[in-house]
């Protein structure tokens, strides 16, 4: 069976028209004669945008009890059940309610994909993981939900939904992204005018690499990457930092991005290791009591040519001294401006 195909509608905040471009779409489908229907939409109390679902098929929510209370999520297996061409998904970063097959959405759209439904999302810019440090240095707040970077790379299309931070600005003193008092709040902390173009700036720049990778995909074509990128793994909580970066370098490069760890450390790191996987970031544990040596021999049989290490790295002078003939990048934590 082939997979469905994936397009994302890609926005900086809340309120940038993202979800109703995308049940925009739907309606456009659904006119062609093509069989769509929305597996999830959160309407946030917005007029504008649920007015866009009518008459388009919703599959009913799953219910689950949750600390004594009824929630609704998404149903996957009754979304997929039900086969359309086209499932539209709202909040591709979402967290699922505790209990759930499956902990994220976007694991459910995995599913849904690979049952052949084509599947239209939305998602903020600051949902992208490897852009986790650069959001909260520019807004200071640390983003919780988050999707790997693969998924971009995987959609055969990515829309970014474009709008002034002014004129979203508007849109919230008008009432129409959320409540007056919602909206007040959200304008005195997250949504002024400079997060908001700093955001922007990003969702512009996500924007254009995807494009530019699209551009220059050729089935036939054959690979002259000769980049590589090793990480070097430790129980530093930096290593979070580290990873997002090297997996960011490596998507504009356009090169492989592989991990190493000494093999002693190997429960410290059990969290990065995860979080590796998830990136798609191949890690490998290296035995030894020598591990700066482990790690320059591994380097080499791997081809590497960008070593990129945490300063808070054990014996990174020994480590530096080991590579001299690799690039090494030596990685500091992101700070923001009191």
């Amino acid at each position: 069976m082939t997979n469905g195909k994936l397009k994302i509608f890609l926005g900086y905040a809340a309120g940038t028209g993202k979800t109703y471009q995308m049940l925009t779409e739907a309606q456009e489908l659904k006119a062609r004669g093509v069989d769509v229907v929305i597996g999830y939409f959160e309407p946030h109390a917005r007029v504008e945008t649920i007015a866009r679902t009518e008459g388009l098929e919703f599959v009913p929510r799953l219910r689950l009890e949750y600390r004594g209370t009824t929630l609704e999520d998404m149903d996957t297996d009754a979304v997929i059940a039900r086969n359309p061409k086209v499932a539209v998904v709202d909040e591709f970063a979402h967290t699922n309610i505790p209990g759930s097959q499956r902990k994220k959405r976007w694991e459910d759209v995995v599913l849904i994909l690979e049952s052949g439904i084509d599947v239209l999302t939305s998602l903020n810019v600051q949902h992208i993981e490897s852009l986790n440090d650069q959001v909260w240095h520019v807004t200071g707040i640390r983003v919780r939900e988050t999707i790997p970077d693969w998924l971009l790379d995987e959609a055969s299309e990515v829309v970014m939904v474009d709008v002034t931070p002014r004129a979203l600005l508007h849109r919230m003193e008008r009432g129409v992204v959320y409540s007056p008092e919602k909206a007040r709040q959200a304008m005195e902390n997250f949504f002024n005018e400079g997060n908001l173009s700093a955001l922007r700036e990003l969702a512009l720049r996500q924007t254009a690499h995807q494009v530019e990778e699209k551009r220059v995909e050729e089935p036939t074509a054959v690979s002259t990457t000769t980049e590589c990128i090793l990480l070097w793994l430790t129980p530093h909580p930096a290593t979070a930092m580290l990873i997002r970066r090297g997996r960011r370098v490596a998507n504009y490069l356009g090169c492989p991005c592989i991990a190493a760890y000494a093999e002693s450390d190997a429960e410290r790191v059990s969290q990065y290791l995860a979080f590796c996987a998830n990136l798609r970031i191949e890690a490998r544990a290296l035995p030894g009591v020598d591990p700066p040596r482990a790690f320059a021999s591994y380097a080499r049989a791997r081809g590497a040519t960008q070593i990129m290490v945490s300063r808070f790295t054990p014996k990174l002078t020994g480590l530096v001294n080991q590579i001299r003939d690799l690039q090494v990048t030596i990685v500091s934590e992101r700070t923001r401006d009191p």
